[in-house]
């Protein structure tokens, strides 16, 4: 798309930050070059709408929360499905008890994405790219949101940190990430996590979060912002989705930074509530880089792993003249309905999960608010 007369075209954001000084900088980069531009940006005076994956690793996390608090600057993060009021409801919900002591949540989604989506790039598809990470597997880009909503719902319901998990990851293409996975967390204090995903399906599943209590059960469409609370039968649309960009402009309209006052400005505890998002005059960050720790650590866990495993092209059926793998959106719904990993469904592609432990971070908090 051309530009309109007059807007400047950059292909160095350093000489961007230079010529322009932006005080707010979108990045929509790949993954691997989030954290390079955003401490350059933060160093600039610039706040931040990051898009995810933000950073990929806790150490990455820490980098950039220490560059903000040193320089009063904030992150928001670029999930926009934290905007949605439908979760917002069902967080809400959730606190209150409406849906009992929560058991469970799981997330489900099947897309098609081609051939040429995977290769449309350089950095698309890798694990690793010029010495950095990438992880553009389908977990750790794609289908983040749904980790995101995921991890965020069973924060509602107390669950805590990630502790550790079960992972399989598989692909139809010769590539180093995964198209389609099956991942179980184990939550510190009670219950587990279960998100079943897949980029080679003939049919198409948006995207939901099921979140199962004893006192009944919740499903959210997050793409669309479709909820069905326990006593309906079917999802209703909840409208209001707030954009992230605006609200950060907001935040940044309704700060006042006399409320630290002006010889406090290095003060920790103004620093901390700056991290959090709450520092804005009554305005709150929806995504402020604090609360995305957990994905964070997480996405950082499964770099950990094995490369996916193949799936032979006789458990594929073509779709538009490309390999899908046969059934998988039966089986990734099965997966959450059952909170199953795919090799205890007995598919016949299945081979192994891989198991390891999250990583926490000191001084994080495990609460995680929409």
């Amino acid at each position: 798309m051309p530009l309109p007369d007059g807007v400047p075209a950059f292909t160095d954001h350093r000489q961007l930050l230079a010529d322009v000084a932006p005080q707010v900088l979108v990045i929509c980069t790949p993954p691997h070059t989030h954290l390079p531009i955003a401490l350059d940006a933060v160093a600039a005076g610039c706040d931040l709408l990051l898009e995810k994956p933000p950073v990929l690793s806790l150490a990455e996390h820490s980098e950039l929360a220490r560059a903000l608090a040193d320089s009063g600057r904030v992150c928001q993060v670029g999930f926009q499905a934290l905007g949605s009021p439908a979760l917002a409801r069902l967080v809400d919900a959730i606190a209150a008890g409406r849906l009992g002591t929560v058991t469970s949540v799981a997330g489900v989604g099947a897309w098609w994405r081609p051939d040429a989506y995977f290769t449309r790039a350089s950095w698309t598809a890798r694990r690793v790219l010029d010495g950095r990470r990438v992880l553009d597997g389908a977990i750790a880009n794609p289908f983040a949101h749904a980790l995101m909503d995921c991890l965020v719902l069973a924060s509602a319901a107390g669950a805590g940190w990630p502790e550790a998990f079960a992972v399989e990851r598989y692909r139809v293409l010769d590539q180093e990430v995964e198209d389609t996975a099956c991942l179980r967390l184990r939550l510190a204090r009670g219950f587990d996590v279960t998100l079943a995903v897949s980029l080679r399906s003939d049919t198409f599943i948006p995207g939901d979060i099921t979140v199962t209590g004893t006192g009944g059960e919740a499903f959210l469409e997050y793409p669309t912002d479709r909820l069905r609370m326990p006593g309906q039968s079917m999802p209703v649309p909840v409208p209001g989705r707030i954009d992230l960009l605006e609200n950060l402009l907001d935040y940044r309209a309704a700060r006042n930074d006399a409320a630290c006052g002006d010889a406090a400005r290095g003060d920790a505890a103004c620093g901390d509530a700056r991290a959090a998002g709450s520092v804005g005059g009554g305005v709150r960050l929806l995504v402020p880089l604090a609360a995305t720790a957990a994905f964070t650590a997480v996405v950082d866990a499964l770099a950990g792993g094995p490369p996916p495993d193949p799936i032979a092209p006789a458990h594929c059926a073509l779709h538009n003249g490309e390999n899908a793998i046969a059934g998988i959106a039966t089986t990734v719904r099965r997966a959450g309905d059952e909170r199953a990993m795919f090799t205890e469904l007995r598919v016949p592609w299945a081979t192994n999960a891989w198991r390891s432990t999250v990583s926490t971070m000191e001084g994080t908090d495990a609460k995680v608010e929409p």
